[in-house]
């Protein structure tokens, strides 16, 4: 009878074992190193806080404070900010302690121009195709099939902050299309 004898040249399996488990840990991680970044591309970015709203942001970026915004504009104006999703937003302000609790999206719902307020005629005005709002938002003149979006604004810490309008539309008695 043969007799099997361990050779130096073999690892013993003990060894092997480790070894294999060094390499197929090695291979999973930087697999998966290199599959985060593509499976991340696809999982949409989560849109403001967990039900805290979203902080009213200026021109440059910064939180909007309620305080320096109410000193800086007069009763009726309608001022844009950056609002949920990033949309340009218009904040009310009704009088000079308070702003109104609702904010107007500035993106007409005809071909998604920005809707400039026209302080003289007292309403919004599409410059692509002459859509015509009210005040508030409220439809007048198409091509806009749709009064504009609506969110609520509140102030929280001396900061504006907006959040989802889910309830009936106050303008037209209907449910919320935006929602």
């Amino acid at each position: 009878m043969a007799q099997f004898s361990e050779s130096a040249d073999v690892p013993d399996m003990g060894r092997r074992q480790f070894m294999n488990l060094l390499t197929f840990g090695t291979v999973t991680g930087v697999a998966l190193g290199a599959l985060y970044p593509v499976v991340n591309y696809f999982i949409p970015p989560a849109s403001g806080g967990g039900g805290g709203g979203t902080v009213a942001k200026n021109e440059l970026g910064n939180d909007v404070s309620v305080g320096q915004f109410l000193e800086s504009h007069n009763v009726g104006d309608r001022t844009l900010v950056q609002g949920l999703k990033g949309d340009p937003t218009y904040i009310v302000v009704e009088s000079k302690e308070a702003i109104a609790d609702y904010g107007i999206n500035a993106i007409c719902t005809h071909l998604g121009c920005v809707v400039p307020w026209n302080v003289a005629e007292n309403k919004f005005k599409c410059p692509c195709h002459g859509s015509q709002y009210d005040a508030t938002g409220k439809v007048v003149r198409g091509p806009a099939p749709k009064s504009l979006a609506l969110a609520h604004a509140a102030v929280n810490d001396d900061k504006i902050v907006l959040t989802p309008w889910t309830e009936t539309d106050f303008r037209t008695g209907e449910a919320a299309w935006w929602a």
